[in-house]
């Protein structure tokens, strides 16, 4: 049973109450954080009043949903009304958002509770979460470890339970790589299957918000509520929104999974590759058929993002210019001065060298060698998934390359870093929905993550696949002893 529906049990039985489940969650948040530094912000009082309005509720014979008291965390890109939301740089590290994001709304509509808000790589650029203003967060698996990114505050804070469920954005691997890394369930869906309305935007095209959960039935029902229309956000798909928790079956009888065969080559981590293959042997147990899938320019997904996204980024930044609300340098003489100083000191170098990158891609005499021509094999990414599933149901391929890494590891080569995402970037540049989940521990103790891949709206066949694997292993009742 997932975490979820067995807290909904005890409440609803009155075995405990809402404010005990959200003090315990707090009550650990104080204990792991000088270590663990999941949160920028802990949002006590605000929790301790909804678990209490929650109580309230069942004591009035009123009915709850499944979410009513859960504690839940989101990351610091989603806009909280008197709640301050940095996105880790120091450019807003004041700002308070005067509106509610539509997922947060959504979120506070079923009674869950917000527990606080988590760290992040600056503005979601970034695989590490070093790159945040504030702190680097640690993997709970191994504190001298990353906990990926750039929700690695989200990803570290439920497999150290310090929350029940969080939420993250996606913008090229930013849920399930941290997930891979922290051996918890992350789901990127479908683009625009959940508002955007209140993402705090880096890459418009490829930015989507996803939960993190213990299990795949708590990543669904977590789905479940904050999937859906929303007039606010431009780019929201008009779709029934169906009970995810309706497909979630143990067998895969006539299932169809395709493995990508470019991702099982140079530069994988042997046992990320032995893990994979005993994962596919599981599936094949469980009724699968599996065949070997070619997406020959799955490889060129790196350089189209960083090209794409950082384009976007430049776009998308510009808004912060010192004027009209966040940092703004003290020491400026003019407005000239003030807009350049302001940025140089509000924005890290990761975001500066992606600002920059994109400001360069788009400009004069470049716009056609590189933008046009990365939005050109976008499309022929594209083109090689959409053939995939005429051939099959949904794809799979390790979510990583590697398992989690040290800080410091990588922050002077970017490339490298980059390559973190290698495996999951392809899947915003198509919209597709992809989740990863554990599938096993390297020797290091660490944990290894399985992507499933679906079309476009197929969410009901990532959950299928993903719960019957879950379901027949033992890898998501793992926990880390990180206390």
């Amino acid at each position: 049973m997932s975490v979820i529906r067995t807290l909904h049990q005890q409440l609803i039985n009155k075995e405990r109450s809402a404010l005990e489940i959200v003090q315990s969650s707090l009550e650990r948040i104080q204990v792991l954080e000088p270590v663990l530094r999941s949160f920028l912000r802990v949002t006590s009082d605000h929790a301790i009043d909804h678990a209490k309005k929650v109580d309230d509720k069942i004591q009035n014979g009123e009915s709850i949903g499944l979410l009513a008291g859960i504690p839940v965390a989101v990351k610091d890109n989603l806009c909280t009304v008197g709640i301050p939301t940095t996105c880790g740089s120091r450019i807003l590290a004041d700002f308070i958002p005067p509106y509610e994001s539509t997922v947060t709304q959504k979120l506070a509509n079923t009674g869950a509770v917000l527990v606080g808000k988590t760290n992040m790589d600056e503005f979601a650029m970034g695989s590490s979460t070093e790159s945040s203003a504030f702190q680097v967060t640690a993997n709970p698996w191994d504190i001298t470890r990353i906990p990926g990114g750039s929700s690695g505050g989200s990803a570290a804070a439920v497999a150290a339970n310090e929350c029940v469920v969080s939420l993250g954005s996606d913008t090229g691997g930013s849920i399930r790589q941290p997930a891979a890394f922290c051996g918890v369930v992350g789901l990127k869906p479908t683009y625009g299957l959940v508002s955007r309305f209140g993402l705090v935007a880096y890459a418009s095209s490829l930015d989507q918000i996803g939960p993190f959960g213990r299990t795949v039935e708590d990543a669904a029902i977590m789905l479940g509520a904050i999937a859906g229309h929303d007039p606010k956000d431009s780019t929201s798909l008009n779709v029934p929104i169906p009970d995810y928790t309706n497909y979630l079956i143990p067998n895969l009888k006539g299932i169809k999974v395709g493995v990508i065969t470019e991702t099982l080559g140079e530069g994988l981590d042997p046992q990320v590759g032995i893990a994979i293959q005993n994962a596919l042997k599981q599936l094949e147990i469980l009724g699968a058929q599996i065949y070997d899938i070619s997406c020959p320019r799955f490889r060129y997904g790196v350089p189209t993002y960083y090209i794409i996204a950082p384009s976007e980024a430049s776009a998308n930044l510009a808004r912060y210019d010192g004027v009209k609300y966040g940092y703004r340098n003290p020491d400026a003489e003019h407005l000239l001065s003030m807009y350049t100083q302001t940025r140089a000191t509000g924005f890290g170098s990761e975001v500066k060298r992606r600002i920059m990158l994109g400001t360069y891609a788009l400009s004069a005499g470049y716009y056609d060698a590189y933008y046009r021509k990365a939005q050109q094999v976008r499309t022929l990414i594209k083109q090689d998934f959409h053939q995939s599933f005429t051939q099959v149901d949904v794809l799979v391929c390790p979510t990583t390359p590697t398992t989690a890494f040290r800080p410091g590891e990588k922050t002077d080569n970017p490339l490298n870093m980059y390559l973190s995402d290698l495996m999951t970037i392809p899947v915003n540049l198509a919209g597709l929905p992809g989740l990863s989940l554990p599938c096993g521990f390297d020797d290091h103790g660490l944990p290894i993550g399985l992507q499933v891949i679906a079309n476009v709206l197929r969410e009901d066949l990532i959950f299928q696949v993903g719960y019957a694997y879950e379901q027949s292993t033992q890898w998501h009742g793992c926990t880390p002893e990180f206390t």
